[in-house]
């Protein structure tokens, strides 16, 4: 079937990936002249927040189980990809929304040589490590681990390039010294650090939200819960 055109696009022809020439057409209406004042100011600075933001709502829903939400969410991170394009193409840097899909499908055929080139299909992981090292030129096996990134992402991921190298896991004084250990033990049960204490984090989050409820329906004020109170409540 073909796809519904959007009003004032014509819409694309019919087939797997026809309405993403769509989404580069809108973008082309909002950004050029008589479109949203909005976009037009925008940066890639200005779209930083969002561009974390729709990428931590994407990873809700799928922590949620929220399939119909995710489709959402992964629309909008593919704006954020698509408005970042447009503006490397406006400001002649100069790049396009091709060039970047051009540069994934260079990338994915490069690293897949089991798949594209005949290469044995073991140590995958390795493999494609080694590939990116060897394509960045990188000096250090910490090369390209983004700082940026949630702490026990980082913790992990770092301690994942050394355990390459046969490094072993250092130990630090501290409370950060302890929570480097306790990612260290998470590595070696197989779990992710991160998704382990989100969801702690998250049943924390759901029961204090059903105690409250509780209180509210039975008339108490919460500002008069002690310690034990809670407690109580929360056994």
């Amino acid at each position: 079937m073909s796809p519904d055109p959007v009003d004032g696009v014509e819409g694309s022809s019919s087939g797997v990936g026809a309405r993403l020439l769509d989404v580069v057409a809108v973008m082309d209406r909002l950004r050029s002249p008589g479109g949203c004042p909005w976009d037009a100011e925008q940066t890639h600075e200005s779209l930083k927040p969002y561009l974390l933001e729709e990428a931590y709502e994407a990873y809700a829903a799928i922590e949620e189980g929220e399939r119909g939400d995710l489709r959402e969410e992964l629309g909008d991170v593919l704006l954020q990809v698509v408005f970042h394009a447009r503006l490397a193409q406006e400001h002649a840097e100069p790049w396009s929304i091709d060039d970047v899909a051009g540069d994934l499908v260079d990338k994915l055929v490069r690293r897949h040589p089991h798949v594209f080139a005949g290469a044995p299909a073991d140590d995958l992981d390795g493999s494609w490590e080694a590939l990116k090292q060897a394509e960045k030129g990188r000096a250090s096996v910490t090369d390209g681990v983004p700082l940026q990134q949630p702490a026990l992402s980082l913790a992990a991921k770092l301690q994942k390039r050394g355990a390459r190298l046969g490094v072993p896991v250092p130990s630090y004084d501290g409370v950060g010294g302890e929570l480097w250990q306790l990612v260290a033990r998470c590595r070696a049960e197989g779990l992710d650090p991160e998704a382990e204490l989100r969801s702690v984090a998250r049943a924390f989050r759901d029961r204090l939200a059903a105690i409250e409820a509780e209180l509210l329906a039975e008339g108490r004020d919460v500002s008069t819960m002690t310690a034990d109170d809670w407690q109580s409540r929360w056994s």
